[in-house]
């Protein structure tokens, strides 16, 4: 008893004794560090997982679209394109495709980048036609929700107290719809610009790491010049066109206003914050169909 008292006496004193330096002491206090704010590329690289932007080896080219679809998951991949294809933007992009012979779509599902996708695997032919491209879609696709500022669609289903949830396949269809965006793009741009771009990309940011972040280094200009723009704005512009695409599928998806705007004012919120430059593209799909009101897009 003795000896557990002298104990508790003992941590007392040394407890008081803290207490008292901690009031009166003029010493400086640890300061936590300040977050450190996430890169562009980690943002989109934490949907988009690891992309192989050009194919490195053969590819299909038989033409139309091939479903690589493990047993295991076939039957929520399924459920996914059923949405897709329960939209006339769905079964417009899905047809045109299915039916093209010059052009090889294919579609894989992964375990890779569960609740991510990534669209890749680009071939183009001697005359800078696409001819090929795959999307590879995470298991787990109709979970998770990406950064609003590279993905303010995506974002806008994220379910709140005042906003029921989204069901799984759409958010899934919707994460689609944004990879179809990328591939539709990529079929418009200059082959042998993104290709330069791919292949300069890391060198850019290499030096940009590499010479404290110095966007001004005359290097990084020059490379900038020839690709068109830092790999921030070329990133940017690839997202957004992806969002606008997932934006015109939601459009069709949601006919109902008191779904449907809800979910556009959340984008419109999210673009004036991060993409205030871009904003043309989605209001162009907010006024699309005369019969809907554009919600906020005025």
């Amino acid at each position: 008893m003795k000896t557990s008292r002298v104990a508790a006496t003992a941590f007392l004193l040394t407890s008081l004794s803290f207490l008292l330096t901690a009031v009166g002491s003029t010493a400086t206090e640890p300061v936590p560090a300040a977050p450190i704010e996430p890169s562009p590329e980690t943002l989109i690289s934490s949907y988009h997982g690891v992309v192989e932007e050009i194919a490195s080896g053969p590819v299909d080219e038989s033409g139309g679209i091939k479903e690589q679809v493990p047993a295991k998951y076939a039957d929520r991949y399924q459920d996914w394109k059923r949405e897709f294809l329960s939209t006339d933007a769905g079964r417009n992009q899905w047809a045109s495709y299915e039916h093209n012979p010059n052009f090889t779509l294919t579609i894989a599902v992964s375990r890779d980048n569960p609740e991510g996708a990534t669209t890749g695997r680009y071939k183009w032919n001697d005359s800078g036609q696409l001819i090929a491209a795959t999307i590879t879609l995470g298991t787990r696709l109709d979970e998770g929700y990406p950064d609003p500022i590279y993905f303010p669609v995506m974002n806008s289903l994220v379910p709140t107290t005042s906003f029921s949830r989204i069901n799984g396949s759409t958010l899934a269809a919707t994460k689609l719809a944004h990879e179809f965006g990328h591939v539709n793009r990529t079929g418009k741009a200059d082959a042998t610009v993104y290709q330069l771009q791919a292949q300069l990309i890391p060198q850019y940011n290499k030096i940009f790491l590499s010479n404290g972040r110095n966007a001004n280094d005359p290097k990084l200009i020059e490379l900038a010049t020839k690709i068109g723009g830092t790999p921030v704005q070329i990133w940017e512009d690839r997202e957004y066109w992806g969002e606008a695409n997932a934006m015109l599928y939601l459009r069709d998806r949601l006919t109902e206003e008191s779904m449907r705007c809800p979910i556009f004012i959340r984008i419109r919120h999210s673009v004036d914050l991060y993409a205030k430059p871009y904003e043309p593209r989605f209001i162009e799909v907010a006024r699309a169909t005369p019969n809907q009101r554009p919600c906020g897009w005025q």
